[in-house]
């Protein structure tokens, strides 16, 4: 089988073998398992720390330029490398036995219009983002959601989406992630939720996950007499900004950055948390939130996209209401409820238990 990804996820080569984001290469690995020819259409080049590892069966790439339309001379530069991409994507079609488009993005997009002109072409779309039709999205997300659904543009393919939406499309399939393997299922250890609290937080230090929140929702407990720490587990631009509170703030007994870690690291931190916060702005399927709740630690999230569908409305976990006071008055409520806590852990590990790397496989194969 000819198998041609499309992708805005740069393809980085490094040491003669090409890898990507971490996790967008655990979960590709898993298809080309059972691919016998892989190419990848995307960006070769990306400018900034990315945590990446190389793919264990590596593909042929074909590199395309990044669309970035985020001022006048990027629009320009974007705008005149629009056609060779597009005639880059249209040969690899062409040319392949399976299309998979990953979504959403400006060459997902490009790539969305272009599948159009090959109905009889077996197509997978994997939308990685938010599909909640009532969210807030940039027109360009729509779009594809749009396209992606439209059963008379797009034929022959499943989109694989987060969370089950109602009124969808007979292509519109509800789809998971995972990280882990059935031989990693063990009973989550019992937790006091009376001692000394630990708190983690898994995710880049971005805007868009406001680690700020999480941090500044540990220090009001701090200042309530609670005995608690916040280790936080990744990198990026509001590090700098994030060390200066926690020094301004005299956290430094409490809070922890770790930066990017291996994952090996993450799950022993994860496997011995009281609580794991994510208090995001956007999201598809949060892993970090599936991993803490794989082993019993719970979730403290904003309800975006399919969080709410994860944490059963509030009974796996905590829903964030981004009214900040309220949400330290919810969560110094449930803290006075150990029992309480002690079924929520249960039950999110019973849950995120069912979505195994094992389980996503065998989907995968019914997918090909």
């Amino acid at each position: 089988m000819k198998f041609v990804v499309i992708s805005d996820a740069p393809t980085l080569k490094k040491d003669d073998l090409y890898g990507a984001y971490a996790p967008y290469v655990l979960e590709m690995d898993m298809w080309f398992k059972h691919i016998t020819d892989v190419t990848v259409l995307s960006p070769t080049k990306y400018n900034a720390p990315l945590l990446t590892r190389s793919f264990f069966k590596q593909p042929m790439v074909n590199s395309v330029s990044a669309l970035n339309f985020t001022s006048l001379k990027n629009s320009f530069i974007s705008l005149s490398s629009i056609p060779v991409t597009a005639f880059k994507l249209f040969r690899a079609f062409k040319n392949s036995d399976h299309i998979h488009l990953r979504c959403p993005g400006n060459i997902g997009l490009l790539g969305c219009l272009i599948q159009i002109f090959f109905p009889k072409k077996p197509k997978t779309a994997k939308y990685a983002g938010n599909w909640d039709p009532k969210a807030k999205q940039p027109l360009s997300y729509k779009f594809q959601k749009w396209i992606l659904s439209n059963t008379v543009l797009t034929k022959n393919m499943q989109v694989l989406i987060y969370g089950d939406w109602p009124n969808q499309s007979n292509n519109i399939k509800p789809f998971f992630t995972a990280t882990y393997k059935n031989s990693e299922i063990e009973k989550p250890m019992v937790r006091d939720y009376t001692a000394a609290l630990k708190f983690v937080f898994v995710g880049t230090l971005a805007p868009g996950k406001q680690p700020l929140l999480a941090i500044q929702l540990v220090e009001i407990l701090y200042k309530n007499d609670k005995a608690v720490t916040l280790d936080l587990y990744g990198d990026g631009v509001l590090r700098e900004s994030l060390k200066s509170y926690i020094t301004d703030h005299n956290l430094e007994t409490i809070v922890t950055l770790h930066g990017n870690q291996p994952q090996s690291e993450v799950k022993e931190a994860i496997k011995s948390a009281h609580f794991s916060i994510l208090p995001s702005k956007s999201e598809g399927w949060p892993k970090a939130i599936a991993e803490a709740m794989f082993f019993g630690a719970i979730p403290i999230a904003t309800p975006v996209s399919c969080v709410p569908y994860m944490l059963d409305h509030g009974n796996r976990g905590l829903l964030l209401t981004n009214d900040f006071q309220i949400d330290c008055n919810n969560l110094m409520i449930l803290l006075n409820e150990p029992s309480r806590l002690q079924d929520m852990s249960q039950v999110a590990a019973q849950w995120s238990q069912q979505y195994t790397l094992d389980r996503f496989e065998a989907e995968i194969v019914k997918l090909l």
